[in-house]
């Protein structure tokens, strides 16, 4: 094992599959991420980079510690430290920056990998050849699959989601940002980073991830910025990945009992809109919210309270409306 400082002119490492997976303060994740995964590396040619995302708070030593011991597999893994905390797409671009490999896997700590799953993903990928990146199942512990593809965000959806009114949702179905679990491979706007598998030929193409997002809303960014490239984005089944969901992360612990998510998720929404649609982009998602909205309140009048929001989300949204694409509000 061992333990590098970023750097550019660091010698790139040369491997088949290189395996990128963020620690910010989450050891014991991040050793049972590895752990799923450390059995299938070798047989992968894989390597894997854990970028310390400045976690300062002892974690990096823990995992450091615990990669020179036991097993055999912990000498193809990595520990980068980054002086500073980078977010999601600035920790994993620290990662990937790290390789000379065909294939990049962004992986969770929050994950494990099933028995196959990074064999699953390489032959998925070699079967698609214009998937700039292959995702596979994401499912709870006990194997429910879990929703982890999606439409691209617009204002009308943004209109949908405030609405939450299943007509409203038939009616603009091509609309609907998450999209039913499927059986069998598919093409989607766009997946949960939480484990994708990217081409080097797609990510010579699409280039880093834009580390203007601090975390979230960049992996539809990227997704877009594939197909730009004439890249798909690709469901495979067959790879199957546990995520245990918001281990990682606060935000989605705090938008599921209602409290305020962290300044940084609305930077994020209000830079994607302003990227995809242009100067009035954030103005439209957020009028089309507002009236999404009213829809949802007026169904109060026949009996049907209007769901709840997050703490201040009203406002929230309007996070950086004067500059969509300054800070990132990173903690």
């Amino acid at each position: 094992m061992t333990i590098l400082e970023k750097s550019p002119e660091r010698a790139r490492v040369k491997c088949a599959m290189g395996i990128v997976v963020i620690n910010f303060r989450t050891a014991m994740l991040v050793k049972n991420c590895l752990a799923a995964l450390g059995p299938e590396l070798e047989e992968n040619d894989a390597r894997v980079a854990i970028v310390d995302n400045f976690s300062n708070d002892g974690s990096a030593e823990e995992i450091a510690a615990w990669l020179m011991t036991g097993e055999i597999w912990k000498s193809r893994v990595f520990l980068i430290r980054s002086p500073s905390n980078e977010g999601f797409s600035g920790g994993n671009n620290i990662g990937i920056e790290a390789f000379d490999a065909q294939h990049i896997l962004l992986l969770n700590s929050d994950t494990l990998a099933r028995a196959g799953a990074l064999k699953a993903l390489i032959d998925a990928s070699a079967r698609e050849e214009d998937a700039g990146i292959v995702a596979p199942r994401l499912e709870d512990e006990d194997g429910t699959p879990q929703i982890s593809c999606f439409r691209f965000h617009s204002p009308l959806s943004e209109f949908l989601h405030a609405a939450e009114t299943a007509p409203l949702d038939k009616l603009f179905s091509f609309a609907v940002v998450p999209t039913p679990v499927a059986e069998a491979p598919i093409s989607c706007d766009w997946v949960s980073f939480a484990c994708v598998l990217i081409k080097r030929a797609a990510l010579d193409d699409a280039g880093l991830m834009d580390d203007g997002y601090f975390m979230y809303f960049e992996d539809a960014d990227y997704c877009r910025a594939l197909k730009k490239h004439g890249w798909r984005v690709v469901y495979e089944p067959a790879a199957r990945v546990v995520h245990l969901r918001g281990g990682s992360s606060p935000v989605k612990s705090s938008m599921k009992t209602k409290k305020r998510p962290p300044a940084y998720y609305y930077a994020a929404r209000t830079r994607y809109f302003r990227k995809t649609f242009g100067p009035l982009g954030l103005y439209a998602a957020n009028l089309l919210w507002l009236a999404g909205r009213a829809v949802a309140r007026a169904r109060s009048l026949l009996g049907k309270p209007a769901p709840a929001l997050c703490e201040d989300q009203g406002r929230d949204q309007w996070t950086n409306w004067r500059a969509p694409l300054g800070d990132r509000r990173a903690p």
